[in-house]
């Protein structure tokens, strides 16, 4: 779990939330935006992985190529996550969860699912002072969504279901949280009868 970055908004809600994207998309600071301004905890699948990776004294790529040879790792990460959906979903309180497959994972559980994105060159440029490198990053992207195709029948670019699907190139990181702010404060759940229902992923 985690917290972070300053902001003075404060955020009156109790909706469940989830954030999705790929790597560079800006997760991280919304989520800790929002964490802060909501007062709430949120649990980043990346987070969980890296943890995964150390237990094994593995690097992110070692623990990638394991992953690509057995479902063992995805699927424990991904009952791990579902898990969490399923606790916070009934439990009324502001929660975040984010990962690239936490829309999914949490189906009709979140209030809220936000996508971001934004073109590979704007995201390469915001992971250069990462450990992981573009070269990297764009073998971690297309290894899971063969992984998701394979295990779910999930396609990572159907965002159909996305209540929010934001380009974060186009605004500051305040501008993206500013979106989400007004989308959560304007979020009417009398409205979601006949909404598309999220197709949950067969764990």
């Amino acid at each position: 779990m985690a917290t972070g970055a300053t902001t003075t908004v404060e955020i009156d809600t109790t909706l469940f939330i989830t954030v999705s994207g790929p790597p560079g998309c800006g997760a991280t600071t919304l989520c800790e935006q929002l964490s802060e301004a909501m007062g709430c905890p949120y649990v980043s699948g990346g987070d969980i992985f890296r943890e995964l990776a150390e237990d094994r004294d593995m690097s992110l790529n070692q623990l990638t190529a394991k992953a690509d040879e057995s479902d063992e790792i995805d699927r424990a990460l991904d009952q791990r996550l579902q898990q969490i959906a399923e606790k916070w979903g009934t439990a009324n309180k502001p929660f975040i969860l984010e990962s690239r497959l936490a829309g999914w994972l949490a189906g009709d559980r979140a209030d809220l699912r936000i996508w971001l994105d934004a073109p590979e060159d704007v995201r390469s440029e915001r992971i250069e002072d990462r450990i992981e490198t573009e070269a990297e990053m764009r073998v971690r992207e297309v290894s899971e969504a063969g992984r998701y195709e394979s295990y779910y029948e999930i396609n990572i670019d159907n965002r159909a279901f996305y209540d929010l699907n934001i380009n974060t190139a186009r605004w500051s990181k305040q501008g993206v949280f500013q979106l989400v702010r007004t989308a959560l404060e304007e979020y009417d759940p009398d409205l979601d009868e006949g909404a598309f229902q999220t197709p949950e992923a067969d764990l």
